[in-house]
């Protein structure tokens, strides 16, 4: 990794899993990196796991990425205090066996996986246009395919129907719920998003990029795995990819210079890839940002 001195980086879902690997290893290049806590602990824990170069080059603010009030003060909050962002890893997601919905009425999918990434990345766009920055969305090939278990059949792309839809609190209802669906199409949402910002920032040299790490062996993958074959859980973590493997392409894409410029695009570890199409549809676009601006002006 290139001397990220002076540099600064925000990285969310960093006290857990591959975003404390992200995190520690741009901290270790010379970045200041800011992320997002809701549990002290596990702050702590990510301190002690960078060590002393945390006191200088570690800023933690506290919150809930979930809640829309949480997202528009961290992103003030960044704001007031850094002029230029060189790096955005939105890295924080969950996956949510039951319906839940979110303090301000979204479903919890929609809320943290998905609007969490494009409320930083809205509200940050004067110091990312400032910074030339990289933007990095960690998603999930779940979107190009919903089935749990993939043995034989076609492909099952997420979907994301937004006709006649008002408000994003309609997404993922309580009726008819599957959770791994609800996964998938939030990380779908944050592709397509990411495709019409990666056009709007683009002039300024902001480049905007979406990641599917590879099967990584983290807390979401408890959940993820299923019923039939959570007895053999540790056998197929073991074959799964760790944390640092994971955090090796999202490290990548966010300061390789053979990637300078290189935007709108959507990588499954270090390959581009491809999404389904609605991602790539022009209306489904400008209706998704439109629902999603006005979750954050309300």
């Amino acid at each position: 990794m290139n001397d990220l001195t002076k540099k600064v980086a925000v990285v969310t879902g960093a006290t857990g899993g591959m975003g404390q690997v992200i995190a520690a290893d741009l901290v270790r290049a010379g970045a200041h990196v800011i992320t997002v806590a809701r549990d002290p602990a596990r702050a702590d824990a990510l301190r002690a796991r960078i060590g002393e170069q945390a006191a200088d080059r570690l800023e933690v603010i506290p919150g809930d990425l979930s809640r829309r009030a949480d997202v528009v003060t961290t992103a003030k909050s960044i704001s007031d205090r850094h002029d230029r962002i060189h790096i955005l890893v939105n890295n924080v997601g969950a996956h949510y066996s039951e319906h839940r919905v979110s303090a301000d009425g979204i479903e919890m999918h929609i809320a943290l996986d998905y609007l969490a990434a494009y409320g930083l990345t809205t509200l940050l766009d004067g110091p990312l246009r400032r910074g030339q920055a990289r933007v990095v969305n960690v998603a999930s090939d779940t979107l190009n395919d919903t089935r749990q278990i993939k043995l034989a059949g076609k492909a099952r792309p997420a979907t994301l129907d937004l006709a006649g839809v008002d408000d994003l609190a309609e997404l993922n209802p309580a009726h008819g719920f599957v959770p791994f669906e609800a996964y998938a199409r939030a990380k779908l949402m944050t592709v397509t998003a990411g495709y019409a910002l990666a056009r709007g920032l683009a002039a300024d040299g902001v480049t905007v990029n979406a990641l599917h790490p590879g099967i990584v062996a983290t807390d979401i993958i408890n959940d993820l795995v299923p019923p039939l074959l959570r007895p053999m859980g540790s056998l197929i973590r073991r074959s799964m990819l760790t944390p640092a493997e994971g955090a090796e392409s999202a490290t990548r894409i966010a300061t390789d210079p053979a990637l300078a410029g290189v935007t709108g695009r959507y990588f499954s570890r270090d390959t581009e890839s491809g999404t389904p199409p609605v991602s790539h549809d022009p209306a489904t676009q400008r209706k998704l940002l439109a629902l999603s601006q006005a979750h954050f002006t309300a």
